[in-house]
């Protein structure tokens, strides 16, 4: 069973030609998937919908065989239970968007410390709970190699790091999925290896992910499957070195010859 089924996902903003215009595509538990295209394609929006931070006009999501969103269902899309179900997606931005007045340690606590006060035994258990929180906290950021930078505030850390925390902060709500919207565009290419280097890594530990990147190199070497999008749609979809190296559909070569000659 599929982890991510996303079926003829179709959104537009006033009315006007489609964003999205009818997705489909399945993400199986520990795959990563790279999502290529040019600026516009539709590949930012498709993550704000997974994360219901925008909602389709039509079409489905379901998440481990559970149908989580219908656009034709009101029913799955009470305002009470959309936090619920952004749970099952940790999504790390192109601008960090961590909390300024705030320590590393608890931009990564906070989301965690939020949720905990709604379990049962929290009134019970409340100081061990916390410490587990900011023990895991503390693991995180040692695993995206931000050990020494617990305590330090984000106009104290470089755009790399700060990318770090909000990768560790994704990870401290054990999401199904991982999403990743171009985490690399807003950094300077010796920044941008140091997070690519913590995707990598998770992508050895199979995490499930699914990363919007211009990065054509590192999707052909990290990502399991490839999906680019055009004006909207999926033109071709499959394994990413068949993707980049011989693509099968004219607009995804003349995506990559541009993007290589941009690259010169």
């Amino acid at each position: 069973m599929s982890v991510l089924e996303v079926k003829n996902i179709r959104k537009s903003f006033d009315g006007k030609k489609h964003v999205l215009d009818g997705i489909s595509f399945s993400l199986e538990k520990g795959e990563s998937v790279a999502v290529i295209g040019s600026s516009g394609s539709g590949k930012t929006t498709l993550l704000r919908c997974l994360n219901f931070l925008e909602r389709p006009g039509e079409g489905e999501i379901w998440v481990s065989g559970e149908m989580i969103f219908n656009a034709a269902d009101p029913s799955t899309q009470k305002e009470s239970q959309i936090r619920r179900k952004r749970l099952h997606f940790g999504l790390v931005f192109q601008n960090f968007n961590l909390f300024p007045q705030y320590t590393a340690k608890e931009n990564v606590m906070l989301a965690s410390r939020l949720l905990a006060k709604e379990r049962e035994d929290y009134r019970s258990r409340k100081k061990a709970i916390l410490k587990e929180i900011e023990e895991e906290a503390e693991e995180l950021l040692a695993q995206v190699g931000l050990r020494e930078k617990t305590a330090l505030y984000p106009h104290q850390l470089s755009g790399g790091q700060c990318q770090r925390v909000a990768i560790a902060r994704a990870l401290a709500l054990h999401p199904e999925i991982l999403c990743f919207d171009e985490p690399t565009s807003a950094l300077d290419p010796e920044l941008t290896g140091e997070v690519l280097k913590v995707i990598r890594s998770l992508a050895e530990k199979k995490a499930t992910m699914i990363i919007v990147t211009h990065e054509m190199a590192f999707a052909r070497d990290v990502a399991d499957r490839v999906i680019f999008m055009d004006e909207g749609v999926v033109v071709e979809e499959g394994p990413a070195r068949q993707v980049i190296d011989t693509p099968a559909a004219e607009r995804t070569r003349q995506f990559l010859a541009r993007y290589s000659q941009e690259q010169l």
